[in-house]
């Protein structure tokens, strides 16, 4: 079948390229609508209990991650003139279109008592704005008297204040999202370069503007980085300028193709899919390189052409439909996750390796068929003196020295699982970005300042409508935040509580000793102004931290992006016993469902639910969900792996040989992440099954190899070893310096994920050709006869790596009638 293929693609080789050339084209014309995205993906599945109480949560009180923060600690601050720039930046963000709110210190309100109309009402306290410094500095004490504000938007101690502008959900999730940031940083610029202050940016619009610009950047980068690598790469095994401009030809020809298909699924370009046509460009390559190294072996033992990109069509094609196929297996698996992002990797990915396959197995051979005979010189590598004496030594290696290759795989595997033995799970919201980022800095600084910025929610459901408003339910949640304001990593509350007070407050003439809840004597007379709340800005606030109908309260937190283990050692160690302090206790049982803990009073029945949700929480667990479902894909690439292994080979004893040098590298490089503390997260949890869907491409190269030397030597183990190692080896060191060198680009990254995916998965790579070139060999010496029956259902009998000639169906070259083609030897000529 693969003889007639040959034939087919030679003689309609013409017709063959214009297709190709109208079908990229038309994936280039698609390729245009693909679309960055702008959004944290929800990994989460729908039904887990915290997405489905988060998803109710937001659909009652609104987005709780669309707060872009402008923080700033300067004494510049609170000098008059400096302060009206600061009114003027706030009014022009709010002209800013996709900005809904913009609270800062020159536009806060303050509670009033109306004692005509026993209510309270709100009043700006910059009105009007003063004039002099010394009202400036009175209007600021009565700011400082307010404990609504402390830790909130003004830090009293240090000095420190912001603006929080909220975006607009609409804008957030959109291209749209750009444009905003770029007008807010246009004005806060203006702001800093006029004033000479310092500015701070955080909140998750901010970060995940950065991210997206940084994802954009780094696609461009990173393919123009393969390419280049790649392409030197080339010239030096082939020293010929063909060698490198139709190989790259063709993977950019795949790099439109991804993006044509992003575009025609609707898919968009995230962290993981913008990886994909660098990965695509690193891991293609190989496949020209095995059909260029192919093609010049046959040209130099028989000198004639056409044949010999025929037989490389017939002989390579297969094998590397085998190998390309074990690839897609490494990606095609994250389908399987019912995760979104990993879901669409791993489609566009698959789908665009057999394309790659389908490209190069046309393209190369059509191409090389116009042009001329590779030269003496561009066979010289054939006969490289320093690899052929590397591989020699390798040989020696595995022939005369198994004890010391036996002993050193146990010692790096004794030693690997110790290293994996110290492996951390832990994820961070701003988990990519360098310490040194200007964002991490930021972030450090809102920490500091403000213990963090990062959203956190506890809701609690009293159970009765207008329940939250009971003086024991506020004195429960009042001692909650008492506890909350203890905890180093989260900022200061705010809720009805706050709200309760600073009414207490007005109540008693702005008094800041009265800034607390009012006791039973007082709160009639508070309450009764409070009932008296108009549809005003004081309402409106009510209405951030209360349902309508009065029965649950919302307590609003920020925390330090201090990782998913201090945050899950906060709620379960210390939220969760406090929760069980102030709301369990004799009588009561608690039942819990994720992060929802219910508290039922046995004697009555009434229920208080109280719940911890939000963005971070919810990205937190969406993490630990992702790397849960990318083990599951390690195991589900090793089954599919092993199958096709058995379907080659139909051989037990080959399976578990073949197996064994691939899982070494996979090890080791778990091992290296715990020596050198890099942390177990979705990105470094991707490169396992990738990488073990690129290695096995070299046990397969070398067992196709392997298999027919025995039948050409008559099953003679060692020589076939032998042989393998030195016309096999030479096309998998080729290789596996491409991929080695194509993925430590990544390294370059300014996303530590993809820095660590770049790093473990280059090196896992270069420790996998080690054990295929060494390991493996040396199983096979020791638990191989060579002695086997030759089964039909085996896959692998119905080819072989390389020609065999008194095996195989003679080509009918004739047929071709090539216009340019040199005479057919007679010989060869059916």
């Amino acid at each position: 079948m693969w003889n007639k293929i040959a034939i087919f693609i030679i003689k309609n080789r013409l017709r063959l390229l214009i297709l190709l050339a109208l079908l990229t084209a038309f994936m280039g014309y698609k390729a245009k609508d693909a679309e960055m995205s702008y959004d944290f993906a929800n990994v989460v599945s729908p039904d887990d209990p915290d997405m489905v109480y988060f998803q109710r949560f937001k659909e009652t009180f609104g987005e709780d991650g669309n707060i872009l923060v402008v923080g700033m600690q300067s004494a510049k601050a609170y000098k008059l003139d400096n302060f009206r720039e600061l009114k003027s930046l706030s009014d022009q963000l709010n002209t800013v279109e996709g900005v809904k709110a913009v609270i800062s210190l020159p536009n806060l309100i303050q509670v009033v008592k109306d004692t005509a109309d026993r209510k309270f009402t709100t009043a700006p306290i910059f009105n009007p704005m003063p004039q002099t410094q010394a009202q400036l500095d009175s209007m600021l004490r009565v700011v400082r008297s307010q404990g609504f504000y402390d830790g909130q938007i003004i830090n009293q101690k240090t000095g420190a204040t912001l603006l929080a502008v909220t975006v607009d959900p609409d804008y957030l999730n959109s291209a749209r999202r750009v444009q905003v940031m770029d007008d807010v940083m246009a004005h806060t610029e203006a702001f800093s370069k006029k004033t000479g202050i310092k500015l701070h940016y955080a909140g998750l619009p901010f970060v995940r503007a950065v991210m997206t610009t940084k994802v954009a950047a780094e696609m461009k980068m990173f393919l123009v980085l393969a390419l280049l690598v790649t392409g030197i790469t080339l010239f030096i095994f082939f020293r010929s300028f063909y060698a490198v401009i139709f190989p790259l030809l063709m993977i950019s020809m795949v790099v439109v193709w991804v993006l044509g298909t992003l575009a025609i699924l609707d898919y968009k370009i995230s962290l993981l899919t913008g990886l994909i046509p660098a990965i695509l460009v690193v891991i293609g390559i190989p496949n020209t390189t095995y059909l260029l190294t192919r093609y010049h072996y046959d040209y130099r033992k028989h000198g004639n052409k056409i044949m010999a990109l025929a037989r490389v069509i017939s002989k390579i094609g297969v094998v590397n439909l085998v190998t390309n196929t074990t690839t897609a297996i490494g990606f095609i698996v994250f389908t399987f996750t019912h995760v979104a992002i990993l879901y669409e990797f791993g489609v566009v990915a698959g789908i665009n390796i057999f394309v790659t396959y389908i490209i190069s197995i046309v393209l190369i051979p059509v191409v090389f068929s116009y042009l001329p005979p590779p030269t003496p010189r561009q066979l010289r590598h054939l006969d490289a003196k320093p690899l052929n004496k590397f591989l020699e030594f390798l040989d020696h290696l595995v022939h005369h020295k198994r004890h010391l290759v036996y002993f050193f795989t146990i010692v790096a595997l004794l030693a690997s699982f110790w290293g994996i033995y110290k492996v951390k799970t832990v994820s961070y919201m701003v988990d990519d970005l360098p310490a040194e980022s200007s964002v991490n800095a930021d972030l450090a600084f809102f920490e500091h300042h403000f213990s963090g910025v990062m959203p956190l929610e506890i809701i609690v459901d009293t159970g009765i409508k207008q329940g939250v408003m009971r003086l024991p339910n506020l004195n429960k949640l009042n001692q909650l935040e008492d506890f909350l304001r203890t905890q180093p990593i989260l900022s200061a509350p705010i809720s009805i509580v706050g709200l309760v007070k600073t009414a207490t407050q007005a109540f008693y003439e702005g008094d800041p000793n009265s800034y607390r809840l009012p006791d039973n004597t007082e709160r009639n007379f508070v309450f009764s102004y409070l009932a008296k709340q108009d549809s005003g800005d004081n309402q409106r606030l009510l209405r951030s931290f209360v349902d309508s109908t009065g029965q649950t309260a919302r307590i609003s937190l920020k925390v330090a992006d201090a990782g998913s283990r201090e945050l899950d050692t906060l709620i379960i160690s210390k939220i969760k016993p406090e929760l069980h302090e102030i709301y369990g206790g004799e009588g009561v049982s608690v039942t819990e469902e994720g992060n929802t803990m219910t508290f039922t009073r046995d004697e009555t029945g009434a229920e208080t639910k109280v719940s911890l949700t939000g963005t971070t929480l919810l990205f937190i667990k969406g993490n630990e969900y992702l790397i849960n479902n990318l083990r599951s894909s390690l195991v589900l690439a090793f089954v599919l792996v092993t199958i096709v292994i058995a379907l080659l080979f139909k051989s037990a004893r080959v399976v578990i040989i073949s197996v064994i040098p691939n899982m070494i590298p996979l090890l080791i490089a778990g091992g290296l992440m715990g020596v050198f503390n890099i942390p177990l997260k979705p990105s470094t949890a991707l490169i396992f099954s990738i990488a073990l869907g690129i290695a096995i491409d070299d046990s397969i190269h070398f067992l196709a190899k392997y298999r027919s030397e025995l039948l050409s030597n008559g099953f003679h183990v060692s020589r076939a070893i032998t042989t393998s190692l030195t016309e096999a080896g030479t096309s998998m060191i080729y290789t596996s310096i491409i991929l080695f060198f194509g993925f430590v680009i990544f390294a370059f990254s300014e996303f530590g994920g993809t820095k660590a995916l770049g790093v473990l998965m280059s090196v896992s790579l270069l420790i996998a050709l080690f054990t295929n070139l060494i390991i493996l060999p040396t199983l096979l010496m020791s638990f191989d006869s060579g002695k086997y029956k030759r089964d039909p259902y085996a896959l692998i009998e119905h080819y072989d790596e390389f020609y065999l000639e008194h095996e195989d169906e003679e080509l009918d070259l004739n047929q071709l009638k090539l216009k340019f083609e040199e005479e057919l030897p007679e010989e060869v000529s059916a």
